[in-house]
């Protein structure tokens, strides 16, 4: 048993000479936080049970220790690969909002001016229809009063006529009855006695 604690010392004694120190902490570096979050999902070793697993432990340790540079360059160049990406991402999605925020700002603007001048070619149609209404109900009364004016007129001359024939009906009726009494007068027939024989 002394043999076997003999090994593990000297084993012991040569991880730690040959492990690295750890790097000096930089002020608020994003790439070195983003490197000891991955440090620390690496699970750390369970300590060993008895001897002959802790010389395979030890082994296993001096490793990952060795291979550690490796891996925090490789998993540098992953994270900067990512950052580098989700920039460029961002930025496109940026410069899309930006696109699509214009596009509909410009839209808004020309439905507005769309609107506007249909609105005023509306306004400026009906202001002329009511123009036209006026002008055509000022015609109908104008048409309607020289109208009546030339009713009227027919009706005077009509009473007129109505008049004369009415004076023209009395004077055959005086006419006819002053040669009737003549013809009684000289006791002679009418030459006449009906227009149509």
């Amino acid at each position: 048993m002394t043999e076997e604690q003999s090994k593990i010392v000297p084993e012991s004694t040569t991880t730690t000479t040959t492990s690295h120190p750890p790097p000096e902490p930089a002020a608020h570096d994003p790439l070195k936080e983003d490197m000891a979050e991955e440090k620390s999902i690496i699970p750390e070793p369970s300590p060993p049970a008895d001897d002959s697993k802790a010389l395979v432990v030890v082994e296993k340790t001096s490793e990952v220790a060795v291979e550690k540079p490796i891996e925090v360059s490789v998993n540098r160049d992953a994270v900067l690969a990512r950052v580098a990406t989700e920039k460029r991402l961002s930025l496109i999605k940026a410069w899309e909002e930006s696109e699509k925020s214009k596009a509909e700002n410009k839209a808004h603007k020309n439905i507005s001016a769309i609107s506007a001048w249909e609105n005023s070619k509306k306004a400026a149609t009906e202001a002329e229809l009511r123009k036209i209404e006026e002008q055509l109900e000022k015609k109908k009364a104008e048409y309607g009063e020289k109208l009546k004016n030339k009713i009227a007129t027919i009706h005077r001359e009509a009473e007129e006529k109505r008049a004369f024939i009415e004076a023209k009906k009395g004077e055959d009726f005086l006419k006819a009855e002053e040669t009737s009494a003549k013809y009684r007068a000289t006791g002679t027939a009418p030459k006449k006695l009906f227009g149509c024989f």
